[in-house]
C-alpha cells in the first residue's frame, strides 16, 4: 500500500502593521481613497477586518500611516542623494520638492492627505527638511518660518494639482491631446480680454510638467535667497 506524502502548509506572514500599510498604499494606489475599506483590505491580506483592528484603530490613522510610509521612504532617499552628492542647500530643496511632486504624482491620493492634516507626522517631516536647508541658507530666523511655509505651499499646491488633472482626464484622452486641445482653445479666445493667455498658448501645448515646477520653484528660491544674513557668503 503506498504511503500518502503530506504535502507542506505554506505559512503565511504573521500579519503586521507593515503588512497592512503596505496593502493599504497599494489598494489606494489601484482604487483610490474611496474604495479604502476594512473589509477590502481584509480581502487583499486574506483575514478578517477584525484582525486589521489589533493594528489600526480606523480608517484615519491607517491613511495617516500610508501617508507617513511613503513620504518617510522619500525624505530618507533624497536627504541620502542630497548628502553624498554635497548638494548646496538650494539643490537639496530642489531634490526634496521633486520628490514629493513625484511622490503625489505615482500616489495621487497623498496630495489630500498631506493638505488635510498639517499637524501630522507626513508633513511635518517635509516642512522640518525644508526648514533646515533654509536655516543652512543662513535666511534670518524672523523669515524662517515664512520661507519654509512657501515653499510647502507651492509644492504641496502644484503637486496636488497636478495629480487632480492627472486623475482628472477621460481615459481614452492622453495629455498631449488635452494640451493641445486647450492651447488651441486659449488661442482662440478675445484678443482684447485675454491678451495674456493668448500669448502663452504655445508654451501651454508644449510645456513638462516637471520642468515648470523646477523653475517656479527656483522663482521661489531666487526671492529666498535675497533674505539671506549679509555676513552670509552668497551661494553658488
Amino acid at each position: 500500500m503506498a504511503t500518502r506524502t503530506r504535502r507542506p502548509e505554506r505559512r503565511e506572514e504573521p500579519l503586521s502593521r507593515q503588512r497592512i500599510v503596505e496593502a493599504a498604499i497599494a489598494l489606494l494606489d489601484t482604487a483610490g481613497e474611496g474604495a479604502l475599506t476594512f473589509r477590502a483590505l481584509a480581502e487583499r491580506l486574506a483575514t478578517g477586518p477584525g484582525a486589521i483592528y489589533w493594528h489600526v484603530t480606523g480608517k484615519d490613522e491607517l491613511l495617516n500611516a500610508a501617508t507617513d510610509a511613503v513620504i518617510a521612504t522619500m525624505t530618507a532617499d533624497t536627504t541620502s542623494t542630497a548628502g553624498t552628492a554635497a548638494a548646496t542647500p538650494q539643490e537639496a530643496i530642489r531634490t526634496l520638492a521633486l520628490g514629493v511632486f513625484d511622490a503625489i504624482d505615482a500616489h495621487p491620493w497623498i496630495g489630500t492627505q498631506l493638505a488635510r492634516a498639517p499637524s501630522q507626522s507626513p508633513l511635518l517631516r517635509v516642512f522640518e527638511h525644508l526648514g533646515r536647508h533654509i536655516q543652512t541658507l543662513g535666511v534670518p530666523h524672523p523669515a524662517q518660518f515664512t520661507a519654509a511655509s512657501a515653499l510647502l505651499n507651492y509644492i504641496l499646491g502644484v503637486g496636488g494639482q497636478n495629480a487632480a488633472n492627472a486623475r482628472g482626464h477621460h481615459p481614452h484622452t492622453n495629455r498631449t491631446e488635452l494640451l493641445n486641445t486647450t492651447a488651441t482653445a486659449w488661442a482662440d479666445l478675445d484678443p482684447d480680454e485675454y491678451p495674456f493667455t493668448r500669448n502663452v498658448a504655445d508654451q501651454l501645448r508644449d510645456h513638462d510638467d516637471r520642468t515648470e515646477f523646477l523653475a517656479g520653484l527656483d522663482l521661489i528660491l531666487t526671492g529666498i535667497t535675497t533674505l539671506q544674513n549679509p555676513t552670509d557668503p552668497t551661494p553658488p
